[in-house]
């Protein structure tokens, strides 16, 4: 009895070996086909520019965009038409911004709940890149069909509870879906992305084309970068919450 308990443990541990080295295999060829680590880290900050369409039940609007992003976790976005741009901001401890579109012209702080949506997509260097560092846990859940694609299927458990699942393409291993969870206000909301259209920024690839759907309210963004730069200027108060009087 005990030879067989000492079998099915080291078996059972075997399981475990296997199942890590299938997760930090995928998480190093998505880095590998990124560009590799090197080249992802010396990405210090980012400028896109491009369009954002959205979708939703009070018809379609088309806006310019813009976004900043500042390492290791500063996020900026702008979207704007006929004079109107809207802000939403997050420099790694408070979120905060700027709603014209209904009315309201100050910045504003972000509730805890919205605020943690945009702390999860806020690191520059994505999810999956030194996941453990950023207290996150990861699991591999076999293939699933995306699109008629065979991906690979990630679980990712954030550090604050929130989970989403990453898809990889099984002959590149970008991520073409994310899946993501979280509770808001004491329910649980769900949003699906896909990315396509990869391009080279200082030698790293970054989706151009990114569509999001909202299976709460139904909505739909789609996102389409035009120009992106790496290594710009970007002074940290460009993401903090402005001071009174201040620039916005």
């Amino acid at each position: 009895m005990r030879t067989k308990s000492v079998v099915l443990v080291l078996l059972g541990l075997a399981g475990v070996s296997a199942h890590a080295a299938s997760v930090d295999e995928l998480i190093a060829k998505n880095v590998a086909a990124r560009g590799g680590a090197d080249k992802i880290a010396a990405i210090k900050s980012l400028k896109f520019e491009g369009q954002l369409r959205y979708s939703g039940r009070f018809g379609t609007l088309d806006l310019g965009y813009l976004q900043y992003r500042k390492a290791p976790d500063a996020v900026r976005t702008e979207a704007s038409v006929q004079g109107l741009t809207q802000v939403t901001a997050w420099d790694g401890k408070d979120a905060w911004r700027i709603s014209p579109f209904q009315g309201r012209k100050d910045p504003e702080r972000m509730t805890a709940d919205d605020a943690r949506e945009l702390a999860d997509q806020a690191w520059l260097s994505g999810a999956l890149v030194d996941y453990r560092a950023k207290g996150s846990t990861v699991e591999y859940l076999g293939t699933e069909d995306v699109d008629g694609t065979e991906a690979h299927k990630l679980k990712v458990t954030l550090k604050n509870g929130d989970i989403e699942y990453v898809y990889l393409d099984p002959d590149h291993y970008l991520e073409i879906r994310t899946v993501t969870h979280r509770k808001v206000r004491g329910t649980e909301a769900e949003d699906t992305t896909d990315y396509g259209d990869y391009e080279q920024v200082a030698g790293v690839y970054f989706p151009f084309s990114i569509v999001s759907r909202s299976k709460d309210d139904g909505g739909e963004s789609q996102i389409t970068i035009d120009k992106a730069e790496a290594n710009v200027a970007l002074a940290d108060a460009l993401f903090a919450f402005p001071a009174a009087g201040g620039a916005k």
